[in-house]
């Protein structure tokens, strides 16, 4: 099979876009989607600083290897969930990638014990283990991101992970998630980091094969803590509408974007706005929540009384 943008051997075909491309021109083409990615959404600038959140997975990896290659600042920080074996590989890869590039990459902990990591946590709290890991998360990368003064926060969702998303928030009617499921969510108050996914454009398929070409080493392993999650489940049933229709998944999620800034010039506030007006500083740590004491400090409080009660 030939590339069909030069005499090369093509190493991926895209049927969505009904190409197939070698190792320079699928480098050339994914950094010419995430470029347009920024550009199109208002992302960011080559001013200004960004903060990538790292789990030394595919997809944070690529980003983080192509805003640098493209002239961003761009350093990392990685999260450690204390999920046994699968998060000191996926720690010893972010260092490594960070090192052979002599990139900056900052390290948290999710947890305040070794003790216990995400599993016993969620247990703690009630709470499915996704839904605790991700409300950790974005506690960690959002607070590092406002208290290191980056300007953005970028992260690396991909097409397939939007898509999924769109359908089960669709799927269930969830209109205060459709609300704030955008590539670009700003920066609103006091508190709250800019958050961008330049990766949007692309799908995981092709950010697999970028890094094959480009030599970035990621783990390769699902998260243990993902097995009977409903985004796996969406992200088959879409595989399978793409395969007998390439292109679908971008048609589902893009169009979905275009109705979006479409109801974005109507002066109608939208449920995210709304959200906005009743945030306020969380009486623990300060950043903004709907409620008197944030989520992520009530899942310390809980992991503390589970340390002295041990």
């Amino acid at each position: 099979m030939k590339c069909r943008k030069c005499p090369g051997k093509a190493v991926l075909s895209i049927p969505r876009h009904n190409t197939a491309l070698c190792s320079p021109c699928l480098t050339e083409y994914a950094h010419a989607q995430v470029e347009r990615a920024i550009g199109r959404e208002k992302m960011c600038t080559k001013e200004d600083k960004i903060l990538v959140a790292v789990s030394g997975g595919k997809d944070s990896l690529a980003l983080w290897d192509m805003l640098r290659k493209l002239g961003y600042q761009a350093d990392g920080l990685y999260v450690d969930l204390g999920i046994g074996q699968y998060s000191i590989r996926s720690r010893e890869k972010a260092e490594a990638f960070a090192e052979s590039r002599n990139a900056t990459l900052f390290t948290q902990d999710a947890t305040p014990d070794e003790s216990i990591g995400i599993r016993e946590l969620a247990d703690l709290v009630r709470r499915p283990t996704c839904a605790t890991c991700g409300c950790i998360k974005r506690y960690q990368f959002n607070r590092t991101a406002v208290d290191q003064d980056y300007d953005v926060l970028a992260t690396g969702h991909n097409l397939d992970d939007e898509a999924a998303r769109l359908m089960g928030n669709v799927l269930h009617w969830q209109q205060e998630f459709l609300e704030k499921q955008s590539p670009v969510l700003p920066a609103s108050m006091e508190g709250f980091a800019k958050k961008i996914k330049p990766l949007y454009r692309l799908t995981e398929r092709e950010i697999a094969a970028y890094c094959v070409v480009n030599s970035i080493d990621y783990i390769v392993q699902d998260c243990p803590m993902a097995t009977g999650s409903r985004l796996l489940v969406y992200k088959e049933a879409l595989n399978v509408i793409e395969q007998a229709s390439p292109g679908s998944k971008q048609s589902f999620y893009w169009g979905f974007l275009d109705q979006q800034r479409k109801k974005a010039k109507s002066d109608q506030p939208s449920i995210s706005d709304q959200d906005r007006a009743t945030l306020h500083p969380c009486e623990e740590c300060g950043q903004p929540t709907s409620a008197t004491i944030c989520s992520y400090c009530k899942l310390m409080a809980k992991a503390k009384i589970h340390q002295k009660v041990s």
